[in-house]
């Protein structure tokens, strides 16, 4: 029997009839929402407890036997990927909202739970947690990632929301870090180790989560330009007027043709921006008349978002990019990439990566959170053909490098998994030697996640 197989039998005694070993199972937990081949875990541990990760966790590891943990599947760089077999632990039974304390704005939760379960819990508080992703993740995972969305010009990212975590570590100790203060001069910041680290470094279980108040009021505006540097210009205007600026969405003109198929309707085919207010009512109008001003002098188009119905048609539009895009070449694959530059830099690198991506020949519609710099590439091609798939990764790598160049990153909220890890050197240096050194000293066997963000 192998080290692995002496592991599932201790696991199987522990947990009866609770690890999973068939094909369907395994395959389910084996990859994301990605262009990654599969990688099957050799079995699936459903836990519902911080106590019950972590003496799975301990069998694991006096046995050698890696582990993946695993929120919704909604990853879009292989983080769930499980290129070493082992044990994936699936925490998306643990969904419970642990602790709500309206008049310090948290709460504490289990990491299975979803953002949006959260918000609808939360209502009744006039509270919610103000990230706004495109898929029904899980908040460990978001932790995990580093998610952010569509509110960061805002209200930050994931990293900036989490006060405290439970962390089940690689040898099965359960550790708590952070706590409910608003700030804190104790000792090493532990909490922001495991934010981003993707499971490479523990397994978080349990989350304690700042809350906002909900908006008196919200207004959106939706403006179409001739150009992608009449937008971003308005934008870089606006941030510096210090507007009520929830989200600030940017699509360009193949994305827009995407949408109107995808969705039937007939927006002007221009790069659009899809903007969001929110404040009391009357700061909401005076700053969206303010945005209105701004955009006409960029040679904008004011496209009326003024009902409640029209708020929310225009933000399902936005929220269906993804789709739509795929929707361009049904069938194919897509490489959707997320690289992060400073605000001022999107006009050129944009101008740059269209330019590579028409001799090319690559269909890619860009939609992104211009807000804060960052923005998506779906990149089609399809699955059976060598040279496109290659062709494709060429131009994502070109992508990136230029994108650290300007001051950017590699990837602004999908965060690294397998597909960004052979950047990380260009963009950390020296740093990613001491990731790596932090990452032996808290998993010396390298179980935990293995693989994933760079190679040991």
């Amino acid at each position: 029997m192998t080290q692995h197989e002496t592991a599932f039998a201790e696991l199987d005694a522990a947990f009866p009839g609770r690890i999973e070993r068939s094909e369907a199972v395994r395959a389910q937990h084996g990859a994301g929402d990605s262009w990654h081949p599969a990688a099957l875990p050799d079995a699936v541990f459903m836990a519902q407890s911080t106590e019950e990760v972590a003496q799975a966790v301990r069998i694991c590891a006096a046995h050698g036997c890696p582990i993946v943990p695993f929120g919704a599947g909604s990853c879009i760089e292989g983080q769930v990927n499980a290129t070493q077999g082992g044990l994936c632990i699936d925490l998306s039974s643990m969904d419970k909202v642990l602790r709500v304390s309206p008049e310090d704005m948290d709460c504490s939760v289990q990491a299975g739970l979803t953002r949006q379960r959260l918000n609808e819990d939360l209502r009744a508080t006039g509270l919610f947690l103000p990230i706004d992703i495109g898929a029904h993740a899980t908040l460990g995972g978001m932790a995990s990632t580093r998610a952010s969305g569509t509110m960061t010009v805002r209200h930050g990212t994931m990293a900036d929301l989490v006060m405290g975590l439970t962390v089940v570590l690689p040898d099965g100790q359960i550790v708590r870090t952070g706590g409910r203060a608003r700030k804190s001069s104790s000792g090493y910041d532990l909490t922001h180790l495991f934010i981003g680290a993707e499971g490479t470094l523990g397994i978080i279980t349990e989350l304690t989560l700042r809350l906002t108040g909900i908006p008196e009021a919200s207004k959106a505006g939706l403006y179409s330009f001739a150009s992608i540097e009449a937008a971003t210009q308005t934008v870089v205007e606006a941030l510096q007027f210090g507007l009520c600026l929830n989200r600030i969405e940017l699509m360009d003109t193949l994305q827009v043709k995407a949408i109107n198929a995808y969705n039937k309707v007939s927006l002007p085919e221009q790069p659009t921006l899809l903007v969001d207010l929110a404040g009391s009512q009357g700061q909401v109008e005076a700053d969206r008349d303010t945005f209105d001003a701004l955009a006409d002098e960029n040679g904008a188009e004011v496209h009326p978002v003024d009902t409640p119905e029209q708020y929310a048609k225009a933000w399902a539009l936005r929220h269906s990019a993804l789709y739509a895009a795929r929707g361009l070449r049904p069938g194919c694959s897509s490489l959707s990439t997320d690289v992060c530059v400073p605000v001022s830099e999107l006009p050129r690198i944009l101008t740059e990566i269209e330019a590579v991506l028409q001799d090319e020949g690559i269909v890619a519609p860009m939609h992104g959170h211009v807000g804060d710099g960052n923005f998506h590439l779906v990149m089609l091609f399809d699955p059976e053909s060598v040279e496109e798939k290659a062709r494709v990764q060429k131009v994502h790598g070109q992508l990136v490098a230029r994108a650290i160049e300007l001051g950017g990153t590699a990837t602004g909220e999908h965060g690294v998994g397998l597909g960004k890890k052979s950047y990380m050197e260009a963009e950390h240096g020296a740093a990613l030697a001491l990731m790596k050194t932090l990452k032996r000293a808290v998993d010396p066997a390298n179980l935990m996640n293995p693989g994933k963000i760079f190679d040991l």
